[in-house]
């Protein structure tokens, strides 16, 4: 997938979000919680999301070479009136249930405009700080792009049934989990050490298929498909990727070989 195509992405999750939100969040009633999030309310999420996109777009719009603290909230844009911050979503306090003010909605949509105008500027290849071995802005778009769907869907489920993540973008999501995610999550000091245990991930809507080997403090993608695995789980992208992101079951998925081996693999690669 190219950066056109991820920004297209971005930009049509970021408006399906939004309207998730609005749908949630109603004048004078309580924040409704987010199944998929545990602790988490509706304006939980948005406040989440909505500062994790204005962290990026300062990295992106400063060209940071280092991270920046995310202690320091001059970088999130939050609203001057102290009434409005009263009723603010405050990590210390979630879930936060009371009603939301609409300032929120607002504050999430202006900011993930301003993060999409900064990727459409910026192009893929400007070297920026990221936690991750590519240190470019299109790391961050893709990034971004595959939270920003599965955030989509949780905040959906707040109210009703998700829709699922688009194919496309799915499959960049899980080949994203098995190289990206994988070698960084395990390399964590939270992680189990792996004992060869060997995942396939095998797309049923397209021609896609992943493996990745855990060995010591290193994951590693297998790039062939034909290799011996442990356990493989079979199912459309969407599911392989909310899986893989913690939203559904394994029993979402068509299971050969070890069943028992699945559930383990947060253990090898520790939910953030």
């Amino acid at each position: 997938m190219d950066h056109t195509e991820r920004l297209s992405h971005f930009r049509r999750e970021a408006a399906a979000f939004e309207q998730a939100v609005r749908r949630a969040l109603h004048p004078g009633r309580g924040a409704p919680l987010v199944p998929s999030c545990p602790g988490w309310s509706v304006s939980d999420l948005t406040g989440h999301l909505g500062g994790v996109q204005r962290y990026v777009a300062h990295i992106l719009r400063e060209r940071l070479t280092e991270a920046p603290d995310p202690g320091d909230l001059t970088l999130y844009g939050l609203p001057a009136d102290p009434d409005v911050l009263a009723t603010w979503p405050r990590p210390d306090r979630a879930p936060n249930r009371g009603p939301a003010p609409d300032a929120l909605t607002a504050w999430y949509a202006q900011g993930a405009r301003s993060l999409s105008r900064l990727f459409r500027e910026l192009g893929p290849d400007v070297p920026v700080w990221s936690w991750s071995a590519e240190q470019s802005s299109g790391f961050w778009l893709r990034m971004q792009t595959i939270e920003l769907a599965v955030h989509r869907w949780d905040a959906q489920a707040a109210t009703g049934t998700p829709g699922p993540l688009d194919p496309a973008l799915a499959a960049d999501a899980v080949a994203q989990a098995v190289e990206v995610m994988a070698p960084a999550r395990h390399a964590q000091g939270a992680a189990r050490a792996g004992a060869g245990e060997r995942y396939r991930f095998r797309r049923t809507d397209g021609p896609e298929t992943w493996t990745v080997v855990f060995s010591g403090d290193g994951a590693v993608a297998e790039p062939d498909p034909a290799a011996p695995a442990d356990v493989e789980a079979e199912g459309p992208a969407s599911d392989l990727a909310l899986f893989l992101w913690g939203r559904q079951p394994a029993t979402a998925l068509r299971v050969r070989g070890d069943a028992g081996l699945l559930p383990y693999y947060f253990t090898l690669v520790p939910p953030v």
